[in-house]
């Protein structure tokens, strides 16, 4: 049985922030579950996902967060408890129905999980998602603890419902990836099936009734409004004139700082958890009592710009700080030295910073660059396109995915990066307005999520660029998620239907198609080169399972290589692959055969076939 399953009120157990979620949503009855994968939410669904294979809990993979979202949305008006997950940026992509369904609302316990990314650990930006919750209308949570992280579900699933409307649940890295001890509670028997009531005056929004629905929404943020001020996750402690206002993860680096520095007969903290609509009356109460005023949250000054204006409407003109120079930045993840320092410099404490350890007398770590693994597929499709465009200019604008990790020398393949999808929309813009050779890289997961529009747009417009669609079998950034390619029998499970790609390719019009096997360098250099002298929108298919996955299904491994005394050191291998396999001993190039994978990309591109396979009596010895 999945340890998120233990029915035994009571107990505690190690869990990971994550995991937390998913627990307090099986605790609450949540009956429906969506998703696309994102770090760093990718844990929960990862959870959801076994558990659904051990409980009555319906659990997917959907294509992209839109459509999470939306299949979500219709389980929670059909009076099923659902819950959505995704990482910040892919609020974006649900943002459309996000906003509308806060008109509509629903029937049952919806909650839209959105991890936002400080620092950027794995992310292209680091967008403050506390406004979305401004920008919909929506009840927003936000926990500072794992144990809260799972009981604050269970509320914003009752607050939902009190409200009929969905409520947005935010997380940090820090929070998501964060182990701590957790105590369980009584799990709630989902309910699994619902009924749709038909009401499309009230569940259709065309103008004339969206007007009613605004209107609703303006009386549900007041509803809420009333229901934070009195909420247990917004509270107070201490009695002291100097106010530290706080959310989240910075809550606990505050708490920290307070008794470090022995202030705590001096301030007064509000841990803010119920973060919209902010409590206004509890916020002002505290501007009244307090001589200066401290706002500790890591991104935007959301609460900040919140708290200044409910001082000037109280007639208050005590100094309230956050975000400044000499204080907080908007930039990056908070930590608590970082706290401490901000606060004794506010509040005129003395202060010495703890000086770091001296590691003058110690060598040098070295540096490791972000990199593909050894034997990753898409460092042969990489070069095989370099190699097909030699004497070429060319633009490669690139996409989501472990592919991006071909930004670096020698591969040099991502140009230019938005979002998810965005390198086949791009390479249309790029194609019209230059005389640049247009290929454009997006992996098979992320071309379900969003890549098909752009090629659909490439097509109808007739533009001229090549797309090359990196396919290995599995959503493997994120952690070999399925998608809508993958084949699930791989996995053991049955039920699950299959879309080939090439198939889709062409039902879209495109007439240039080739599918190639990366690891088979001369042939796949030459479909490619054909393919980007094609005039007009061309297709290349790269097909071969991502080597970490292979591992983890159990595949059949490939011997391993090694450099043989054949070698002239021309260093072609490393050059121009570097591969993370090779590595330089006595000055001569050797292949770690503990990480080799034996695609054999590196004796291909060996000028004296120099690099072999080890013998099968000494692989096996490995």
């Amino acid at each position: 049985m999945h340890k998120l399953l233990t029915d035994n009120p009571g107990e505690k157990m190690l869990l990971l922030g994550n995991e937390a979620i998913a627990r307090g949503a099986i605790e609450a009855g949540v009956a429906f579950a969506s998703t696309y994968p994102g770090t760093p939410s990718s844990e929960i669904s990862t959870n959801f996902f076994h558990v659904s294979q051990q409980s009555d809990l319906y659990f997917e993979y959907s294509t992209n967060e839109k459509v999470a979202f939306e299949v979500a949305a219709a389980a929670a008006n059909s009076g099923v408890r659902s819950m959505c997950m995704m990482k910040h940026v892919g609020l974006n992509v649900a943002a459309d129905p996000l906003i509308t369904l806060a008109y509509v609302g629903v029937k049952a316990g919806m909650i839209v999980l959105t991890a936002d990314d400080p620092f950027m650990f794995s992310s292209q930006n680091e967008q403050d998602n506390r406004y979305y919750a401004k920008l919909s209308g929506l009840p927003l949570f936000e926990p500072s603890s794992t144990q809260e992280a799972k009981d604050l579900i269970g509320y914003a699933f009752d607050i939902s419902e009190k409200l009929n409307e969905p409520v947005i649940f935010r997380t940090t890295t820090r929070i998501n990836h964060s182990s701590g001890i957790v105590e369980l509670g009584p799990i709630t028997p989902p309910v699994t099936k619902g009924d749709f009531t038909k009401d499309p005056l009230n569940l259709v929004p065309v103008p004339v009734v969206a007007r009613k629905l605004h209107v609703k929404l303006l009386d549900n943020i007041e509803t809420a409004r009333t229901i934070s001020e009195k909420s247990e996750y917004n509270f107070t402690s201490g009695n002291g004139p100097w106010g530290i206002i706080c959310n989240g993860v910075s809550y606990n680096y505050v708490d920290d700082a307070v008794k470090e520095l022995g202030i705590e007969d001096k301030t007064t903290i509000l841990r803010i958890g119920f973060s919209y609509p902010l409590p206004e009356i509890l916020i002002k109460d505290l501007l009244k009592k307090c001589e200066k005023i401290l706002v500790v949250e890591e991104g935007e000054p959301y609460m900040e710009e919140a708290v200044k204006a409910f001082a000037y409407e109280a007639g208050l003109s005590l100094p309230i700080n956050g975000k400044a120079d000499d204080l907080f930045s908007r930039l990056y993840e908070y930590n608590p030295a970082l706290v401490m320092q901000c606060i004794a410099k506010y509040f005129g404490l003395p202060h010495t910073m703890v000086e770091a350890t001296d590691v003058s007398d110690l060598p040098e770590i070295p540096q490791r660059p972000p990199t593909l693994c050894a034997g990753c597929s898409h460092r042969a499709t990489f070069y095989a396109v370099k190699k097909a465009a030699e004497g070429m200019e060319t633009i490669y604008p690139s996409d989501i995915g472990c592919y991006t990790l071909g930004l670096l020398p020698p591969l040099s393949t991502a140009d230019f990066l938005i979002c998810m999808g965005s390198s086949v929309g791009t390479a249309c813009g790029f194609s019209k307005v230059t005389d640049k050779k247009v290929i454009a890289f997006i992996g098979d997961s992320t071309f379900f999520h969003s890549g098909i529009p752009g090629l659909v747009n490439a097509v109808f417009n007739n533009h001229n660029y090549t797309l090359v669609i990196l396919d290995n079998g599995t959503t493997a950034m994120t952690g070999h998620q399925p998608h809508p390619g993958v084949d699930m029998t791989k996995l053991n499970l049955d039920g699950y239907g299959r879309i080939a790609i090439e198939p889709v390719v062409r039902a879209l019009g495109v007439s240039h198609i080739t599918t190639i096997k990366p690891y088979k360098v001369k042939k796949s250099i030459d479909a490619i080169k054909e393919a980007i002298l094609y005039d007009g929108v061309s297709v290349v298919i790269s097909e071969e399972i991502c080597a970490l996955y292979a591992k983890a299904i159990k595949e059949k491994q490939r011997r391993p290589f090694h450099v043989t005394d054949k070698c002239k050191d021309h260093k072609n291998c490393l050059m121009e692959l570097a591969c993370p396999a090779f590595y330089i001993w006595n000055n001569r190039v050797k292949i770690d055969e503990a990480l080799c994978t034996g695609c054999a990309v590196c004796a291909q591109v060996c000028p004296e076939n120099a690099i072999l396979p080890v013998k099968k009596e000494q692989a096996s010895v490995k």
